[in-house]
């Protein structure tokens, strides 16, 4: 809630020093720009394909045994991810590990999805990169580490009771036994892992952690890269699944699933080491380099978000999030 509301000081203290009662501008036209409401079906095109999983779109209302056949004809393979092309927060995304559990996405999506080969990185972190549209390279400002939710056995009691103990397992426990059901029965052998939801997000129980120091010359150098390949893409956040940083830094085994502009978080703010203070700090640095960005895009020409295209935005983000609850649950 502090966080929040700080943010809306920033975007307040933005407009006002760009002379404008609008929203702070986005920065180009591109649609990855957007604050909210992103739609994936118009992100993902243009992110290079090969750094991205084979995906296929479907709208509302659908028939199951199409998409069955889309995904065939693309030669997809499961383990699956579902995704609804508006999300936010990691809602209504599923694993789908069968036919049966894709008929079953197909029918209950309140909103248009898509379906996308699982990512095997066991690894996950989200990337914040500024770059001045006059300047040839850009900037990492920021890396969250994401720690998927996991349960270690200890060959003696049941995972459901393992995750009982866990502070942070608690918050999420109706959502996993409706996940994993009777399976959370299951004992482990002393020692061995499992991850229990792997989705990288606060919403769906990772822990976020700090990783900006890792931001090194080889690192900025390889999102830079991509960045570049992403046309208007100024500011924002790529959330990338990859194997190691070793292979990372090499530009090598990892996938971005998701690329997120304007409205993104700088979300290493989440680290539960940092305090208030250092999460409203980071917030308004980085509105104010978005600020210095728009500007600078205005001044080529690229207009500024309208206050009633604002308005109009935000409202239509609280009815996909309305459905998207309804997806999730």
């Amino acid at each position: 809630m502090y966080i929040s509301a700080f943010t809306r000081y920033g975007c307040c203290c933005a407009c006002a020093r760009g002379r404008s009662f609008s929203l702070p501008p986005v920065t180009p036209p591109s649609r990855t720009v957007a604050f909210c409401a992103k739609a994936k079906k118009d992100i993902i095109p243009i992110i290079p394909p090969q750094h991205h999983p084979p995906t296929v779109f479907f709208s509302i209302p659908t028939n199951g045994n199409i998409v069955l056949r889309e995904l065939q004809r693309a030669g997809l393979q499961y383990p699956l991810i579902g995704k609804p092309n508006i999300g936010a927060r990691g809602r209504g995304i599923k694993v789908l590990r069968n036919e049966q559990d894709v008929l079953a996405y197909s029918h209950t999506a309140y909103l248009d999805f898509h379906i996308q080969e699982f990512v095997p990185w066991k690894c996950e972190a989200g990337i914040f990169y500024v770059r001045n549209p006059n300047q040839a390279t850009g900037a990492i400002t920021g890396i969250v580490y994401k720690e998927f939710l996991s349960v270690t056995g200890d060959g003696r009691h049941s995972m459901l009771q393992l995750l009982q103990k866990d502070k942070r397992a608690l918050m999420y426990l109706d959502s996993l036994k409706k996940i994993h059901s009777d399976r959370l029965n299951q004992v482990l052998p002393a020692g061995e892992k499992m991850i229990v939801s792997p989705f990288g997000n606060h919403a769906r129980g990772s822990k976020f952690t700090d990783a900006s120091h890792l931001a090194d010359e080889a690192l900025t150098k390889v999102i830079d890269d991509i960045c570049k390949q992403i046309p208007g893409f100024y500011f924002g956040r790529l959330d990338i699944r990859f194997e190691s940083w070793e292979a990372l830094k090499q530009g090598k085994n990892f996938s971005i699933i998701e690329v997120n502009g304007a409205g993104s978080e700088p979300t290493h703010i989440y680290d539960p080491r940092h305090s208030l203070f250092f999460a409203w700090k980071e917030i308004i640095r980085h509105w104010f380099l978005l600020f210095r960005i728009s500007r600078i895009n205005h001044k080529k020409g690229h207009r500024y978000l309208s206050f009633r295209e604002g308005i109009s935005m935000f409202r239509e983000a609280r009815v996909f999030a309305r459905k998207l609850d309804a997806m999730t649950e």
